[in-house]
């Protein structure tokens, strides 16, 4: 019993920070967004306005729900579930500093990478739940468009994998303690950051909320506490993202060896957050700045421009390691083995 207190107790005390942290994310870009445009933004509910995201979920839970009446009802209230569902579960990999996981998976890569797919069916299932054109054509979109970038996503996460010989994220951020991997692999971290934001369905890749069009996409029909379970997955899996794009290409919670002593290894959490920070106002500093694209350019831009370069640093990388023997395993020494021995048949 009391083991299974201390479990519920871990996952509450990473779960509820990172509700806390999707809730100022709110206030952050609502902030910044109004300082790009120059108006004032939130400043009435609480001081300085850091209260405006209770006031906005209260809102939101006090309002009363409107079920279409044709509209599926298991599968409209379960796809909001399902999205929050496996947008949160990523956090259970992800190393907060040396130790701190609750789970140091051997296979953390992958593991979120497979959930970042599964995450799809909750989308789905919310577009053709509602029994609405709408809704149905937003989910489509959004689901061609993460399957899509999707692809991109995983070759860039394969060429950072080539280099570390590991899918775990702490043998990674431990790989980077000499150079970051932004640093080689510049062109690679500018292909991944732009499939993580069509990935969040934020601008200019947010084509399933056009509202000119389909008004707000696949939870149009959403209204109430279940539109908070979608608003909420949005906004961890934008703050998810911002916390693996550190750990696969500046370090994580680690800074280079030449900046290395005691008082940085007790801020390695500390460190991690600003890394974080840092990609959470990229992503409200994006949405302020680029103009939204249409849907067919979406899809060509992925299929027609990043996936052959993308295909292409995958074959161009490997084939360097190799030429400089500064692979993880050291291939070159395996193949002149002489004391392989051949199979004869």
């Amino acid at each position: 019993m009391l083991k299974i207190l201390y479990l519920i107790l871990e996952v509450l005390v990473v779960i509820v920070p990172v509700l806390l942290a999707v809730a100022f994310m709110t206030i952050i870009e609502r902030k910044a967004l109004a300082s790009f445009q120059r108006r004032v933004g939130p400043n009435t509910v609480g001081y300085y306005g850091v209260l405006q995201p209770f006031s906005d979920a209260l809102k939101l839970i006090l309002k009363e729900p409107v079920i279409p009446s044709q509209s599926n009802k298991v599968l409209f209230y379960l796809a909001p579930v399902i999205t929050l569902f496996f947008s949160l579960l990523g956090w259970a990999v992800i190393p907060f500093g040396e130790g701190l996981a609750l789970s140091d998976f051997s296979m953390g890569v992958l593991y979120t990478l497979t959930l970042s797919s599964l995450g799809i069916y909750g989308i789905l299932f919310a577009g053709w739940s509602a029994n609405s054109k709408y809704a149905f054509l937003g989910s489509l979109r959004s689901t061609a468009a993460m399957i899509s970038y999707e692809l991109i996503l995983s070759s860039a996460v394969i060429i950072v994998i080539m280099l570390t010989g590991s899918f775990n994220y702490t043998s990674i951020i431990e790989s980077q303690q000499s150079i970051w991997f932004i640093v080689p692999l510049a062109p690679i971290f500018m292909l991944f950051f732009i499939s993580i934001l069509a990935e969040t369905s934020r601008v200019p890749f947010d084509l399933q909320e056009a509202e000119s069009e389909l008004v707000a996409g696949f939870f149009v029909e959403h209204s109430s506490i279940i539109f908070v379970f979608f608003f909420l997955s949005e906004y961890s899996s934008i703050v998810l993202f911002s916390t693996i794009t550190p750990i696969l290409f500046l370090g994580g919670y680690s800074l280079p060896e030449l900046f290395i002593n005691n008082s940085i290894i007790n801020l390695q959490s500390i460190i991690l957050g600003l890394k974080c920070c840092i990609f959470c106002f990229l992503f409200v500093w994006f949405r302020a700045t680029l103009p939204r694209i249409r849907f067919d350019h979406l899809i060509t831009f992925c299929w027609v421009n990043l996936l052959p370069i993308t295909m292409a640093f995958i074959v161009l990388v490997p084939c360097i390691l190799f030429a400089f023997d500064l692979t993880p395993i050291n291939y070159a020494s395996i193949f002149n083995d002489n004391s392989i021995q051949q199979i004869n048949y």
